[in-house]
């Protein structure tokens, strides 16, 4: 009869594996004995404190990780992480890890942080530096980097607005010009190139304005084509067309600037703007700036906010033809402002375009040109309980505090008179971030203010604008910056003395 013991089943199994021999069965015993005190080492590990880490999306594609859902809906997909996850979370893009900060609370790791410990070169340089050039922005070190934004800041007063603001109703007037009386335009495309005309006559002055031509501001598309997610996430050297061609339009604005710096430098013509600024600048340890370091830093002044003010002015413009009863509030306010024979703006008057102002807030909110904002973890960062290791990519993105119910009413609607009010994200620090904050805030915010609402009391003082059939754009996710998609919009030039247009079709 067999015996059903545990020493003698156990020794069944035990020979029945290793054949019964002596040798094979104390071997296989010692095996046995390593893995239960390896497992039991891996227990007792877990079970001790140690970082507790974001949680992390996981994802069964290795290397891509979620790039093709992010990719596709990127709002979509944090607003369903934020809901399951919480404020902080993990995931795996192209081989890297990105760590997301939302809400307020969380966001203020980011803003408040050191450059040393959340990098911002180590993210950014290989899109800046094959567009602005070595020596500027973010291919310097950070220190180095401060000091030039001090200079440009300097450069960015109100005495200089005052001058911008005729100089970008000029430009605008003579631009639209050619609209005619009526008629049916791409509007990112119109505010694409009069952004670059308005920017390049005030940042950089007569001498290269003068010189933008058609060719010349293809350079420019060229150029600014270099900031897309091709050359964030491969390297510079690959012999891409769109890499091609963003070195050639590199090296040929340079030319164009280095010719305006030299004539500036011979004639000493006292002119008071932003290349002058530039020219008398010096580091604090006395050396002045080189050529290449004013070239530079004139094309990141122009290229940094080109494509977040065209993106941003284009959605504000659609905003108010769908909602027509603002449109009317917006023109209407100027006469009030301004006077009813509308004259020539001026820049104390822009300040008091507060229906304007409130409408190019409310845009901001509902479509910040930047989703997201990055800094790569040098050091280890602590946020919400959570632990942070260096190498992960830390974002915020202002698209999705902008709209989070935690923080904002009816938080999808466009209502530029929230503004008028106590909001519930008043309070909170980083609800609203579409400039940035903190040390890291845009330097540039004054002038695009400054900029966009020159351009749209211009156009609302010649046209009234209308949804082409009701079509109101959907985003353009593909794109760094996120532009609408077809944005045809429906116009007609205003008559002499009428009110503006009407309520909501």
């Amino acid at each position: 009869m067999a015996r059903v013991g545990g020493s003698e089943a156990g020794g069944s199994v035990l020979g029945q594996v290793t054949g019964g021999s002596l040798p094979s069965t104390l071997l296989a015993a010692c095996l046995f004995t390593l893995s239960l005190g390896y497992l039991l080492r891996r227990a007792r590990a877990r079970s001790k404190p140690g970082p507790k880490f974001p949680p992390h999306i996981f994802s069964p594609i290795p290397f891509l990780g979620h790039a093709v859902a992010f990719g596709r809906s990127p709002i979509e997909f944090l607003e369903n992480a934020y809901e399951k996850y919480g404020p902080v979370f993990s995931f795996t893009m192209v081989g890297k890890t990105f760590t997301y900060l939302l809400g307020s609370d969380a966001a203020a790791l980011l803003f408040n942080s050191k450059n040393e410990d959340l990098n911002a070169e180590d993210v950014y340089s290989r899109l800046t530096t094959p567009v602005f050039g070595k020596g500027v922005a973010y291919d310097v070190p950070n220190p180095v980097f401060l000091e030039q934004k001090k200079m440009l800041k300097t450069g960015l007063n109100i005495t200089h607005f005052k001058q911008h603001v005729p100089l970008i109703e000029k430009e605008t007037k003579e631009y639209f010009a050619s609209w005619g009386e009526s008629g049916e335009k791409n509007l990112f495309e119109a505010l694409s190139e009069l952004i670059i005309l308005t920017a390049s006559h005030c940042l950089h002055g007569r001498e290269i304005r003068s010189q933008l031509t058609e060719k010349v501001a293809q350079l420019y598309a060229d150029l600014d084509g270099g900031f897309s997610h091709a050359a964030w996430l491969l390297p510079g050297w690959l012999p891409l067309p769109s890499f091609r061609r963003r070195d050639r339009a590199h090296r040929a604005i340079k030319k164009i600037f280095y010719e305006a710096i030299q004539r500036r430098r011979e004639t000493r013509e006292p002119v008071d703007d932003i290349l002058q600024t530039l020219l008398d600048a010096s580091y604090k340890d006395g050396r002045p700036l080189t050529d290449d370091e004013v070239a530079g830093m004139l094309i990141g002044l122009l290229l940094a906010g080109q494509h977040t003010s065209s993106t941003t002015g284009t959605w504000l413009g659609f905003f108010l033809a769908r909602d027509r009863r603002v449109q009317a509030q917006c023109f209407e306010e100027q006469k009030r402002v301004c006077g009813d024979d509308l004259p020539p703006l001026n820049f104390d008057q822009l300040k008091d375009l507060t229906v304007l102002d409130r409408c190019l807030k409310e845009t901001l909110r509902l479509r910040p040109p930047i989703m997201t904002m990055m800094r790569m973890a040098r050091t280890t960062q602590t946020v919400a309980g959570y632990t942070i290791p260096p190498g992960h990519q830390v974002c915020v993105s202002p698209t999705v505090n902008h709209r989070l119910r935690d923080s904002w009413i009816e938080r999808l609607d466009f209502n530029p008179d929230r503004y008028l009010q106590e909001n519930p994200a008043a309070g909170e620090k980083f609800a609203y971030v579409p400039f940035g904050a903190g040390r890291h805030r845009c330097i540039g915010e004054n002038f695009a203010y400054v900029q966009i609402k020159t351009i749209w009391s211009t156009l609302l003082r010649l046209y009234d604008f209308e949804l082409l059939d009701g079509y109101f754009p959907t985003v353009n996710y593909t794109t760094m910056i996120h532009t609408p998609n077809n944005p045809v919009v429906r116009y007609r030039r205003r008559l002499a003395g009428e009110a503006g247009g009407g309520g909501r079709p």
